[in-house]
């Protein structure tokens, strides 16, 4: 047993022996095979330098130089792949002057100044119904009627008892006149004609209020009674309001009011169509500050709104703050905003050449350029997607860069 051991070990050793040897054997190959073919690398680099061949390498300094002296010593665009960039299209428009003013702007709702409810001042069921939502009406005009049988019967007796009054009251005054009535009979006759003229006026007082009228000339904008039906002291029956002049009542932080005035003008546009503007003026200003919120309540008035215009519609008012004359303007498509930085892309025969540009006032679309550039240069407005400064451009006419707005994004580099 301890023999058949000892050959066990002894066949372990030797196996051990044999892949260590074979192991140092192949790491001394790959060496040599390595070195050989390093050297014959080297050797055929040198061969390409020396013979010039077209498709060797070039070092990075000698790519530099090649390109430094390539057309009259100005190294062109190229990308990554060393390939020459082709121009960007871009869309340009001239760099002008003009007006340019700042407002306070704030919305709020166009309404009747003479906005009302017509309410019943007498009981009585509907007869007639002269008018309908939307009618333009009178002042005074009759826009409905209650039954009339009560009222006109009551008038008819104030109006017998009065002209008896007035023959017994004409018949005392011959009398005192001769001396043939005592004078306290006198008295009570005059009193009980004077009564009965009251009463009579008041017979006519509850027959007129049988018709309803309009308190004012402008349109009936709401009819909330029906034929027939009975109406007490009080019931709301109709709205009218004047449409002219629709007001709008803002308010102001009390800082933006310091400066205004009454009578100034200001410039109203719909909500509904920015397009649809109209002027107006400021026609009050409160004397005092709502201490609640700050705010100082400004109303104002429109001058000739056009027709289609409602009350309730909502509206934007604009009060001019400031106004600045002659100054260069911007296009807002051409400035790029970045931070607290903002630049345009001018083109400078076909090179883009960025500008950093100080801003002012803004209207409309336009933006007054205080610094940076000048009027009449050409100002690129559509294709600033993938500029930089010095990018090669290609500019292409106004009718052709409706398709450029969408590479108008803020992707610049510096």
């Amino acid at each position: 047993m301890h023999s058949r051991s000892g050959r066990k070990r002894l066949f372990l050793t030797l196996l051990v022996v044999l892949v260590l040897l074979g192991g140092g054997v192949a790491g001394i190959l790959y060496f040599s095979q390595s070195r050989q073919d390093a050297g014959r690398m080297a050797g055929d680099a040198t061969d390409a330098v020396d013979s010039g061949q077209s498709g060797a390498p070039i070092a990075a300094s000698d790519r530099g130089q090649a390109a430094a002296e390539n057309g009259n010593g100005s190294a062109d665009p190229a990308d990554e792949d060393g390939k020459k960039k082709s121009p960007i299209p871009v869309s340009v428009t001239s760099i002008g002057t003009g007006q340019v003013s700042s407002y306070i702007t704030s919305t709020a709702n166009l309404i009747a100044e003479d906005d009302v409810d017509l309410l019943a001042e007498a009981e009585g069921r509907i007869e007639t119904l002269d008018v309908e939502e939307g009618d333009r009406v009178r002042r005074g005009q009759v826009l409905a009627t209650l039954v009339k049988d009560d009222a006109e019967i009551a008038l008819k007796k104030a109006q017998l008892k009065t002209r008896n009054a007035q023959l017994a009251y004409d018949r005392a005054v011959e009398m005192v006149a001769e001396e043939l009535m005592a004078r306290d009979q006198y008295d009570t006759t005059t009193m009980e004609y004077e009564i009965a003229k009251q009463e009579l006026a008041e017979a006519e007082w509850r027959l007129e209020k049988t018709f309803i009228r309009a308190p004012f000339s402008g349109f009936v904008t709401g009819r909330m009674i029906n034929l027939g039906q009975n109406v007490q002291l009080g019931t709301v029956l109709f709205r009218v309001s004047d449409f002219d002049p629709l007001i709008a009542r803002i308010y102001l932080p009390e800082k933006d009011v310091l400066d205004l005035e009454t009578g100034r003008e200001v410039r109203i546009s719909l909500k509904a169509d920015d397009d649809i503007r109209f002027p107006g003026r400021i026609r009050q200003i409160s004397p005092v500050v709502d201490t609640a919120t700050g705010t100082v309540k400004v109303t104002v008035e429109s001058e000739k709104p056009p027709p289609h215009v409602r009350p309730g519609a909502f509206v934007t008012i604009d009060i001019v703050r400031q106004t600045r004359d002659r100054v260069v303007l911007l296009p807002r498509e051409a400035i790029v905003r970045e931070l607290q930085e903002s630049y345009v892309f001018v083109a400078n025969g076909e090179v883009a050449e960025k500008r950093r540009v100080a801003l002012g006032l803004e209207e409309n679309g336009r933006v007054q350029a205080v610094s940076g550039v000048d009027a009449g240069e050409q100002v690129i407005v559509a294709g600033q997607g993938g500029l930089k400064d010095g990018s090669a451009i290609k500019i292409i006419p106004t009718s052709e860069a409706s398709d450029l707005a969408t590479l108008n994004e803020p992707t610049h580099r510096s």
